[in-house]
Formats: C-alpha cells, structure tokens, sequence
C-alpha cells in the first residue's frame, strides 16, 4: 500500500518549510524540507533520536555539542540522539536541505530560553 501526502497542507505557518511527521502516514520517519533565508534557523534543542541532515542547496552552520560544522549542497550531517544542536542558513542564498528525524513523531526539547 502506499499513502501519498498532499504538500500544501504540510507547509508550517507563513514559512517555506514543510513538516512531515511519519505516524500518521505509516512511516517510521519525519522530516523537514527546510527552506530557509540567510540568517533563518531553529534554536538550539534536542531529540530523543538521531537527525540526519541532507544539504540540497545554499549554506549552513550547524552546531552540534557546542562545535560548529559548516555545511554546504552535497554534504550530508548526522547528530546523535540527545546531542544539543542548532542551525542557521549562512551566506547569500537560500538554504533548502531536508532534516531527517529518525522517529514516527516529532520530539523534541528546546533548550534556548
């Protein structure tokens, strides 16, 4: 069987990022297809999983246990579960990459105040 998702309705607020959360579809992952501007990123939080990021285009500085990575198209980034981490679009063009969660739901712990 294969459920197909409608992407309009999966795109988060006024942004153009959309959020898939795999449970209610019969997966066993979510996701995020970030679409960010210079300067656009999550603050710093953690899951109780790992999360895999997929750099499709632009640039992004990643800290993860408070060392940052930079990221660029074609790189490929993984942070253990329970790992403090945080992104922010850098550079001059828009970063679209896709954030894995390896979890049927999203959890997460945000962790700036």
């Amino acid at each position: 069987m294969i459920n197909k998702v409608k992407g309009s309705g999966l795109v988060i607020g006024a942004g153009r990022t959309i959020r898939f959360e795999g449970e209610g579809h019969g997966s066993g992952v979510s996701f995020y297809l970030v679409d960010n501007s210079p300067g656009q990123g999550p603050g710093l939080h953690r899951h109780p999983y790992s999360e895999t990021w997929v750099v499709l285009e632009g640039q992004a500085v990643v800290t993860a246990g408070g060392e940052d990575v930079p990221a660029a198209a074609g790189d490929i980034l993984v942070v253990e579960a329970g790992t403090p981490h945080c992104f922010r679009a850098v550079g001059e063009d828009r970063l679209r990459m896709v954030c894995i969660h390896a979890s049927p739901r999203f959890q997460q712990e945000n962790l700036d105040s």
